[in-house]
């Protein structure tokens, strides 16, 4: 109501504002990847945090013949293994949330303060479990490339013909290349350059690259000059090919099954209780490794120049 005579005025938008529902997202985390890895991996369960590969010391060790003749003798063999098989330990992974009382109490409406703030932590340790399992140099799969595995780019850029030798080094059975998104997409300039652009699948409902029928899947862990997001253009990195599952000989993941606690295989969540200033805490802890079961598991590229689409102009 206004006097007579007075100017007309309207409630204001920000005052207005004040009485509205705001419809509100959860927190959004550009951290999170889809951390194919951990996701193409076949995993296996581990007792007491360990796992022994044994092997076999020579792989031509027995001595076959076909048909023999009546007068001569079939040789005698055996396979020999190795007296002392490496053992992978699983690796911890751990993070510590506290949350205060009072917060989770007053402020867990629409979304549970607690919960959010353990899901954050958890994708965290995800993220980390994922760069652990490429670059850890104990189990990462970088570190573990046998020498006569890795090979040199030809030129720099990812081509063809370097991913043709990766699959002349893991030729039975390859499951997929591992690369550094800005790996990957020099790869598909330099195919276009020669006029063969790569084919493409759906897995996940993501659209990846392929070369030779063998998807190319992007992680921003193979680090480009050291950085997993990079601000600048250029720079080296490395591409992985991967044979996985034990049933295949090739590289598994580790963890360890029924944790207190457990969320998700290998990655439980504790309550640690209450400090004296009402703080909770929660022990966010994930156990994992990786083993490479035979050499020709896994092969490398180093050297791989990313460049930028002007170079190629």
């Amino acid at each position: 109501m206004t006097a007579k005579g007075s100017p007309q005025h309207t409630l204001g938008e920000a005052a207005a504002f004040q009485l509205a529902n705001v419809t509100k997202t959860a927190p959004q985390y550009g951290a999170i990847t889809p951390r194919w890895l951990v996701r193409l991996l076949d995993w296996k369960p581990v007792e007491a945090g360990t796992l022994r590969l044994n092997r076999v010391v020579d792989d031509k060790s027995v001595e076959v013949v076909c048909e023999p003749k009546p007068e001569s003798s079939i040789p005698a063999a055996f396979v020999d293994y190795e007296e002392k098989p490496r053992e992978y330990t699983l690796n911890s992974i751990s993070s510590v949330l506290q949350v205060a009382t009072k917060v989770s109490d007053l402020y867990s409406n629409p979304f549970d303060q607690v919960a959010e703030q353990l899901r954050l932590t958890i994708e965290t340790v995800k993220e980390r479990q994922e760069g652990e399992l490429i670059n850890n140099s104990g189990y990462g799969l970088l570190h573990n490339v046998p020498a006569s595995q890795r090979i040199k780019t030809r030129k720099g850029a990812p081509t063809p013909d370097d991913l043709d030798e990766l699959l002349s080094k893991v030729w039975k059975e390859p499951s997929f290349f591992l690369a550094h998104p800005r790996a990957i997409a020099a790869f598909g300039r330099e195919c276009t350059r020669r006029g063969v652009p790569p084919p493409t699948i759906t897995l996940f409902g993501t659209p990846l690259l392929t070369w030779r029928g063998v998807p190319l899947v992007p992680t921003n862990k193979l680090l480009v000059d050291g950085q997993s997001n990079p601000t600048e253009p250029g720079g080296s990195t490395s591409i992985l090919l991967l044979r996985v599952g034990e049933k295949k000989q090739g590289v598994i993941g580790l963890y360890q099954p029924g944790l207190p606690g457990e969320q998700t295989p290998g990655l439980s969540v504790r309550f640690m209780g209450l400090d004296q200033r009402a703080i909770a805490s929660y022990l966010v802890a994930l156990y994992c490794s990786a083993a490479v079961l035979v050499d020709d598991a896994i092969a490398a590229l180093e050297g791989v120049e990313v460049g930028t689409y002007h170079d190629y102009k």
